[in-house]
């Protein structure tokens, strides 16, 4: 009698992959390297996840999911605070940045293997910068700037550039200052709503 997998087999192989990916970028790994790496047979992978473009979208869903946690962490205890959620959210991506085994932000990694706009990982890439934009643009209006969507563009090249350069700059470099310098942002933006 064959044996049943476990109920969590999914989310195990999506933890392999996810590391395989964070440490190599999706075209370096092979399903074969997924399948060697958790010691599974082909049938329960593909059982799992249909081939590697679903393999992919998981991990990039499992991506967006955390960002999604961030925003959610950064909104607590400001509730009533949409301009503190905007720098607590850059104050957090930051950290996430200088954490030790951070390797760079798994969307914008392979949205850059993926420019063709009809790929499936492309597209899920999209869709989460959409989805990021429209929550910072509705943080910045309930924070009551006179122009959020200049507010919205402006978090949102602090964020990409912790994401681009945190590495680059090194543990103590822009990331350190990026909460500091998004809170000059705000605060300037909502000094023009009384201007």
């Amino acid at each position: 009698m064959p044996r049943k997998p476990s109920p969590d087999a999914r989310e195990r192989i999506l933890d392999v992959a996810t590391r395989l990916f964070t440490a190599h970028g999706v075209h370096a790994v092979g399903m074969q390297q997924v399948i060697d790496e958790f010691g599974c047979g082909k049938n329960l992978l593909y059982r799992e996840f249909a081939g590697k473009d679903d393999l992919v979208v998981a991990y990039l869903t499992r991506c967006r999911d955390t960002w999604a946690c961030m925003y959610e962490q950064a909104g607590v205890g400001r509730e009533d605070d949409p301009a503190g959620h905007l720098v607590a959210l850059v104050e957090l991506t930051a950290a996430k940045v200088l954490e030790p085994d951070y390797r760079g932000c798994g969307i914008h990694n392979t949205h850059a293997e993926f420019p063709d706009p009809a790929h499936p990982a492309h597209k899920v890439a999209a869709e989460h910068f959409a989805t990021m934009r429209e929550r910072l643009l509705d943080l910045a209006t309930r924070a009551g700037a006179r122009d959020p969507e200049t507010l919205t563009d402006r978090i949102l090249l602090i964020i990409e550039g912790i994401y681009t350069n945190g590495l680059a700059q090194g543990r103590n470099g822009a990331a350190r200052a990026a909460g500091a310098f998004a809170e000059e942002v705000v605060r300037s933006a909502l000094a023009d709503r009384s201007a």
